[in-house]
């Protein structure tokens, strides 16, 4: 490490140790030649890059923790559908974060755990681990305040001092304004938010585009799904009394239409019901049952709809605790209630700091009001109010926050308004980049935007607007695209040294597929790299030297392009870390015959028993490896193969 590196390391330690557990008396000053805002995977591998690079850098975390979404639920591997398709630090991380470590031949090496067996906590500690090896220091509890230019050039960024709650939340207020100053050469930002980005004056996008705007047929308000025939006002029947809580009016915008609205957010969250590790889940403070009363009106519409004890079970399990993916609970897309607020993400996505911890709260609020209402409604049946009321948080994955998860999962906020535009058309592999920094594949994947209520006929319905999931995890095309470095840099005439890898330029759908952490990572070392060649050719980051960037990266390992190479590879491997039969049974084959019973499967993958039979082609109850590899090519050949739920539902209703 050279002397320069050496006294801003030095400075940047310093004022770390300050800033992050009490409150200066004055502004803190720190320079470094790079500054990353967010702790994020992006934020880690980007400021690991730059130290790779010989420069010195600083991270400034809003929050008390790493990881960001890694850290609090989702899974290195979950949204990973390709690993041929991921490079650089990326592919080497993805499947060794959180693991253990083993002796193996005599050898130390990582273990194999499952997604499901993966502890939130372990992910943050290998990323301590990986900030502590590269000499990185992180300066924590403070988020952006405003930041200073010199014409299109950031100079500082100022950052108030402002401490999560102790449930893990963001707060409206914070304990000391304008408590550190940071000027830097480069600056990244790295949040899931775009808040330095935006307080850098560079443009930037929230909502949905038209249908019309470039071209993409599912863009814009669509058709409203998962509907049920609810009554949605206070009164039964009468419009004068108001609306209940968690539906509104359709704004009558027609379908392909813009608006401002954009995808629901959740908590991927832990649930016990064991006394050793269980925290109970309480009501909020201000708890209302009238709050949940269409929550009630639907399970009274499912209770007298669904006569089969085990489907009824099923579905109201789909409202309270949700979908369990990988040990760990989510949204349920398949339910007009499910454990998540809609219609609320839009007031966070560009909304200031008030509107940001007010709209974290009501997630936190909300999910500990419907497990209340859940547990003691007359409506819902008894056996299934005693084993809600039996399940509290997990403490383990999240000790420090009683039990909640560190990060909501924001899946869209801002996104930079750049060089370049990430669309359908990327998604589709329709375009040709010269520029690439990474490889991104996956569905173009929304959740609902709006709960509303109409007429069809003479049936009044509350129906669920704006969730698609179009292609599967693998993309429409089961191809990857790249993902272009003029996206993650704004217009020159904005901001010449401000880098974006998290909050790209992309319209709602193009981000809805590129928005995933894998992705995230693969742009964050790239835009690390980025910098330092802006600072070693002392240019802008829009006139950095692109063939010595390409260069770079592929020195670097990421993969820019997809070849035939590696389309046989993801081919004879499935192209994904996750979905071969020996990751099967790692996460279902309970008694190690390397076979799959059906009671086996139910366990491993609550949720998905609807799909074993589809798989189990001999219909002897059991999978074998050439069952799944075959069913591994029917979904390769066929994007949409989650419609067989739909036919499986109606085989089991006739």
């Amino acid at each position: 490490m050279n002397s320069l590196t050496t006294q801003v390391v030095s400075i940047v330690f310093a004022t770390a140790l300050l800033c992050a557990r009490s409150v200066p008396a004055e502004t803190q000053q720190l320079a470094a030649e790079v500054c990353v805002y967010g702790a994020t995977p992006s934020g880690i591998l980007a400021a690991m890059a730059v130290r790779q690079g010989g420069r010195a850098v600083v991270i400034i975390e809003p929050s008390r923790w790493v990881g960001g979404m890694l850290g609090a639920g989702l899974k290195p591997t979950q949204d990973c559908p390709n690993i041929h398709a991921t490079g650089g630090m990326t592919r080497q991380l993805l499947t060794i974060l959180g693991q253990p470590w083993i002796e193996q031949d005599g050898r130390t090496v990582r273990g194999s755990k499952s997604n499901r067996e993966l502890n939130p906590a372990d992910i943050r500690r290998d990323f301590l681990d990986l900030l502590q090896q590269h000499e990185i220091h992180v300066v924590y509890e403070h988020r952006v305040n405003r930041c200073e230019k010199d014409g299109a050039a950031l100079r500082a960024a100022v950052f108030d001092f402002a401490p999560f709650d102790e449930l893990g939340c963001p707060v409206a207020e914070p304990q000391r304004a304008a408590a550190l100053r940071v000027t830097a050469r480069v600056f990244i930002d790295a949040s899931y938010e775009g808040d330095l980005m935006a307080s850098a004056g560079v443009s930037y996008r929230t909502g949905r585009e038209a249908a019309a705007e470039y071209d993409e047929p599912f863009a814009g308000v669509q058709p409203p799904m998962e509907a049920a025939p609810i009554d949605p006002f206070v009164e039964r029947g009468n419009p004068a009394s108001g609306l209940l809580a968690w539906v509104e009016h359709d704004h009558g915008q027609p379908v392909g239409a813009a608006d401002g609205y954009t995808q629901a957010y959740n908590y991927r969250y832990y649930t016990t019901d064991a006394p050793e590790h269980r925290i109970e889940l309480t009501p909020p403070p201000d708890y209302h049952a009238a709050e949940f009363e269409l929550v009630g009106r639907y399970v009274e519409h499912l209770t007298n709809t669904i006569l089969e004890p085990q489907q009824l079970h099923e579905r109201l399990r789909r409202i309270f605790p949700g979908w369990m993916n990988s040990a760990e609970w989510n949204y349920h897309r398949d339910s007009l209630f499910t454990m998540a607020p809609v219609g609320i993400s839009q007031r966070y996505a560009a909304g200031d700091d008030t509107a940001k911890a007010r709209v974290w709260k009501q997630h936190q609020d909300y999910l500990r009001g419907l497990h209340h209402f859940m547990s003691t409604d007359p409506r819902v049946p008894k056996a299934f109010r005693q084993q809600t009321a039996a399940w509290g948080l997990d403490r383990r994955p999240h000790p420090e926050t009683h039990g909640w998860p560190h990060q909501l999962y924001i899946r869209v906020a801002r996104r930079l308004r750049g060089r370049y535009t990430i669309t359908a058309h990327d998604v589709y592999n329709r375009t040709t980049i010269d520029d690439p920094i990474g490889l991104a594949q996956y569905g173009i994947d929304t959740y609902p935007a709006r709960r509303i209520w109409f007429r069809q006929g003479d049936q009044m319905l509350v129906g669920l607007e704006g969730k698609m999931f179009v292609g599967g995890a693998r993309g429409p095309t089961n191809v990857p695209y790249p993902v272009p470095y003029r996206a993650i840099t704004p217009s020159a005439d904005q901001c010449t040294n401000l880098l974006v890898p998290v909050c790209f330029s992309a319209t709602h759908l193009g981000y809805a597929s590129a928005r995933m952490e894998p992705v995230f990572m693969i742009c964050g070392q790239s835009a690390g790299i980025a910098a330092c060649h802006a600072l070693a050719e002392e240019t802008t980051v829009q006139q950095i030297d692109l063939p010595a960037l390409r260069s770079a990266l592929e020195q670097a390992g990421q993969v820019l392009r997809w070849t035939e190479e590696l389309a046989r590879l993801a081919e004879v491997h499935g192209g994904s870390a996750t979905y071969t039969f020996d990751e099967l049974c790692r996460t279902c084959d309970r008694d190690g015959d390397r076979r799959v019973s059906k009671a086996e499967w139910e366990a491993g993958k609550p949720g998905w028993g609807w799909l074993f039979p589809r798989i189990d082609k001999n219909r002897d109850g059991f999978l074998d490896p050439p069952e799944y590899a075959a069913f591994q090519e029917y979904k390769r050949a066929h994007p949409d193969w989650q419609k067989l739920r739909a036919t499986s539902e109606e085989d089991r209703n006739e």
